[in-house]
């Protein structure tokens, strides 16, 4: 049963992020964007990752694409069609590009890269101390510095976003 709820979400989830590519109207891209992130939440949930579910539907579903919708309709974007060759040039390395990703995706698959390695972390010893306990564990004693280096970006990128707002008024 877990196998086809997987396989159904994986399709979900791939079905609207290529909408979500190839939309136009800015509204429904976004509300694409909310549904590949509820189909990751559900394949978080089969993996038995039941706190990275939540923050995945509370934070990127919940918070920011409220955020998105919000810039998206105050803007008022009306989207007009354009020439359809804008750029009659990109076409062809587009297509090459697409060509070399899908086989660099094949060759991962291919390889032992995706087997993963054994480490301390076995289900039990997960299931002892609880998935989020783990989390920040692992969060503030072996990645401390990465954390602290994006919080800092994240205060210096809300910073200037408030610098770029009150130039403009």
């Amino acid at each position: 049963m877990e196998a086809y709820l997987f396989y159904i979400m994986a399709a979900v989830a791939v079905t609207t992020a290529v909408y979500l590519i190839f939309e136009k109207n800015p509204v429904f891209g976004a509300l694409y964007l909310i549904q590949t992130m509820v189909s990751i939440a559900v394949l978080y949930i089969l993996l038995e990752a039941q706190f990275i579910a939540a923050v995945q539907i509370i934070v990127y579903a919940g918070a920011i694409m409220v955020l998105f919708l919000f810039v998206i309709m105050l803007l008022n974007l009306n989207i007009k069609e354009e020439a359809k060759n804008a750029l009659p040039f990109q076409r062809i390395p587009a297509i090459l590009m697409g060509i070399a990703l899908f086989t660099v995706i094949c060759i991962v698959l291919r390889s032992k890269l995706l087997q993963g390695k054994q480490g301390e972390y076995t289900t039990a010893y997960i299931n002892s101390i609880g998935n989020t306990k783990l989390i920040g564990n692992v969060l503030f004693t072996d990645y401390l510095l990465p954390f602290e280096i994006t919080s800092i970006l994240l205060f210096v990128a809300a910073i200037g976003a408030i610098m770029l707002a009150k130039r403009k008024l």
